[in-house]
């Protein structure tokens, strides 16, 4: 008895398995889709890898995380309702201070590589890799400039149509071995052309 259960069980499995690859078999088939991409973040959060002193007795934290990105790039839509989308971009990411006399500032390049799953083509969750390159560190004179390295690390998003929220793990270090978390939350953007139908 136990037997014929077993493989009554076992050929349902195997004939749900064979009807899902089929299913999935049949939605891969579908050309993939390529659009242009465009995304943005406004970023909070790491640790301070400057501190700006001002002559009134002020001063301000350059934070890790901190800054306002735009980037360009592509999404691949796949399957035939185009549910998973593979997208990835290159941009910018910037802050600076409210010095008066000088652009103080810390700059660095994103390069942001995501899978992302579409519910009802309003809801979309993400996760994947997201690399800092060219970090750098300028006080327009008033300081030492600086660079600093990064190592990847994981991003996750969730969104609702074009507007979401992330939250990147990252580590940067400086020549000396010195390392700042730059972990940050973010308010993203984002949209692709031609738009959807």
């Amino acid at each position: 008895m136990r037997k014929q259960l077993l493989k009554i069980a076992f050929l349902y499995f195997a004939t749900s398995f064979c009807f899902f690859t089929t299913s999935f078999a049949q939605e891969v088939k579908s050309t993939p889709k390529l659009r242009l991409l465009i995304n943005g973040a406004l970023e909070l959060g790491g640790d301070p890898v400057a501190t700006v002193a001002f002559t009134n007795g002020d001063s301000q934290k350059v934070n890790a995380g901190q800054g306002i990105s735009v980037g360009v790039g592509g999404e691949l839509s796949m399957l035939k309702n185009e549910q998973f989308r593979l997208r990835g971009s290159i941009g910018i990411k910037y802050v600076t201070t409210a010095a008066d006399n000088a652009h103080i500032r810390l700059t660095r390049i994103p390069m942001i590589f995501t899978a992302n799953w579409v519910i009802q083509d309003d809801w979309r969750i993400g996760a994947g890799i997201v690399s800092h390159q060219a970090i750098r560190f300028n006080a327009d004179g008033v300081g030492r400039n600086f660079s600093l390295t990064s190592p990847a690390g994981p991003v996750i998003e969730i969104a609702y149509k074009g507007i979401g929220l992330s939250y990147t793990i990252l580590t940067y270090e400086d020549e000396f071995g010195v390392s700042y978390g730059a972990n940050a939350i973010g308010l993203t953007f984002s949209g692709v052309t031609p738009r959807r139908k």
